[in-house]
């Protein structure tokens, strides 16, 4: 079998079943030098106990998912929502220094839907923009990127009103670069007609945070967050996208990270390997 590409990152999401010493063990057993992990798995075992496991294991750390959810109208809950982000920033912190040498401190954010009864999409925005602006301090504090994800706009109204790279490029350019960037994930924005120009655009202005890949494939499912598949099983084109990331100066670990319960149904290292094996043969190439 061949190894995996250097540059390939398991996010944790792609064997969401795996509790996090298994999706560790697995990663690193199959060769794969480098994960991306989410808050809840870690936060079952302690930020200390989390850390100690990713320093043995051996892997760097790409990405922390996921804060965000920020457009929630002001009031108490909306606090709540800032300092549980703030929280993510302490963990991606900690997770970050914990990892292999080359391990990145991003916290990805995904902006949250429409509030309920509403359909003020700029005001939402604005709100988006808003706590943003009151976490940069903290970011820059703590050595932490936050990348904001651009979701697919079937996801307007209840996870994120923040849909295309553009989107996300101008929010972002209120703040520092170093505090503030964005995600470009190949499902939520390969459709979009000037996506290799925004692409461009992040690496010009240094907010190319993090590349996340997997493939598009309908139908889509009844639940269509769970309409994700291994890269080169759908109809993305990975040369395009991952050539103008390349172009615009990302040199960065890549994950994939999908969402699919019927590959969250697989052994999780039979997962990861065959989430290496559609790496090799989809995307690698065009590095």
């Amino acid at each position: 079998m061949t190894a995996p590409h250097p540059r390939l990152s398991i996010n944790q999401a792609t064997i969401k079943h795996a509790d996090l010493e298994t999706a560790l063990r697995v990663t690193a057993e199959a060769g794969v030098e480098a994960i991306g992990l989410w808050r809840e798995p870690v936060n079952e075992v302690g930020l200390d106990v989390a850390a100690r496991m990713l320093t043995d294991s051996g892997l760097r750390f790409t990405t922390h998912c996921r804060g965000g959810f920020f457009t929630i109208p002001d009031g108490p809950d909306r606090q709540k929502a800032l300092d549980d982000n703030r929280r993510a920033i302490e963990e991606t912190a900690t997770l970050a220094a914990a990892g292999a040498d080359g391990s990145t401190a991003i916290l990805v954010l995904v902006a949250g839907g429409l509030p309920e009864g509403s359909r003020d999409l700029a005001g939402s925005r604005e709100r988006v923009r808003d706590a943003i602006g009151e976490l940069v301090p903290d970011a820059l504090a703590a050595g932490v990127t936050l990348a904001i994800e651009p979701l697919h706009p079937m996801y307007v109204s209840d996870r994120c009103v923040v849909s295309t790279l553009e989107q996300a490029l101008d929010i972002a350019g209120d703040f520092d670069a170093k505090a503030v960037g964005a995600t470009v994930d190949t499902f939520h924005i390969f459709w979009d007609p000037d996506v290799l120009t925004q692409i461009a655009r992040a690496g010009r202005e240094g907010r190319l945070a993090t590349y996340q890949v997997c493939d598009w494939k309908t139908p889509l499912p009844a639940d269509v967050l769970l309409g994700r598949h291994y890269p080169g099983d759908g109809v993305i084109d990975f040369e395009s996208l991952t050539r103008a990331v390349v172009d615009a100066g990302y040199t960065g670990d890549i994950e994939v990270e999908i969402f699919n319960e019927q590959i969250w149904a697989t052994d999780p290292l039979e997962a990861v390997r065959r989430t290496a094996a559609g790496f090799s043969s989809a995307v690698a190439p065009h590095l």
